[in-house]
């Protein structure tokens, strides 16, 4: 078979499985809606424990004199290696679509005749599905009306998603928690397609999947450096919400994480 539908792979899966990993994710999902704004928190920490508890490395022996700790070098030239800090506040423009198939270039297969990409995956199954949306209306570069594309690393090519989503239906997915980041030109979305992910490696294949997420968007940071653009990770979403902008089945794709990607203010 050259090319598998994706629900061949619902043939090969332990469903019970299927099922726990799905119950486990739930687990991490926000619910942002106004309607119960004032209702919910995540925690009871004031500023001031915040503060203390954020940004710190773990020490194993904090009160040990460190005069005989080893001291790394601080040389300067591995700094391409280095990503840049976050983006605080994105310009209102769009991006050149050129700039966008330069961004993804590192994800894709390294030839025609290979399945190898750019990033590891256990077992080669590469569970991770990408998505890009435009998230500005006058992006005249954009390939096609439609503002979602899912990306094909092995054939090097996008498919365009075929729903009607608007711009403001992306954003009001995207960005539906209080933000004050400005406007992202492009949203990547990483999503785990579940049953891809889970008939081998079972559970350990979860665990595989984020990963395997983790290494494709820090490449798209080192790559988004190269070009001189802005990135910032999210996490402020609702699952659901966003498999319904994206048309495709919550109950088959697990989104892990949110790229914003766009021209920054010469303070990021």
């Amino acid at each position: 078979m050259k090319n598998i539908p994706h629900d061949y792979y619902l043939r090969f899966i332990d469903t019970r499985v299927y099922d726990e990993v799905l119950a486990f994710h739930n687990k991490g999902n926000f619910t942002f809606h106004p309607a119960i704004k004032n209702l919910t928190r995540l925690h009871r920490l004031d500023e001031k424990h915040l503060g203390q508890l954020t940004g710190n490395e773990l020490a194993f022996y904090p009160d040990m004199d460190l005069t005989s700790a080893l001291t790394l070098p601080q040389e300067g030239k591995y700094k391409s290696l280095i990503r840049n800090e976050s983006c605080e506040q994105f310009l209102p423009q769009s991006l050149e679509f050129s700039d966008v198939e330069k961004l993804i270039f590192p994800l894709l297969s390294r030839s025609m005749g290979s399945y190898k990409r750019g990033y590891p995956s256990g077992g080669a199954l590469y569970p991770a599905e990408i998505f890009l949306c435009s998230l500005t209306e006058e992006n005249l570069n954009w390939p096609s009306a439609g503002k979602i594309l899912h990306l094909l690393p092995r054939s090097r090519k996008f498919e365009v998603m075929q729903i009607d989503t608007g711009i403001e239906e992306l954003k009001a997915a995207l960005l539906s928690s209080p933000n004050a980041i400005g406007t992202p030109g492009l949203a990547v979305i990483y999503t785990i397609y579940m049953p891809k992910n889970l008939f081998k490696y079972r559970y350990r294949g979860y665990r595989m999947a984020l990963m395997e997420v983790g290494s494709i968007y820090m490449l798209v940071e080192l790559q988004a450096k190269a070009l001189g653009l802005g990135c910032r990770l999210w996490s402020a979403y609702t699952d659901s919400m966003l498999c319904k902008v994206l048309g495709i089945n919550p109950a088959l794709f697990l989104p892990v994480c949110v790229h914003f990607i766009g021209k920054q203010h010469e303070a990021c």
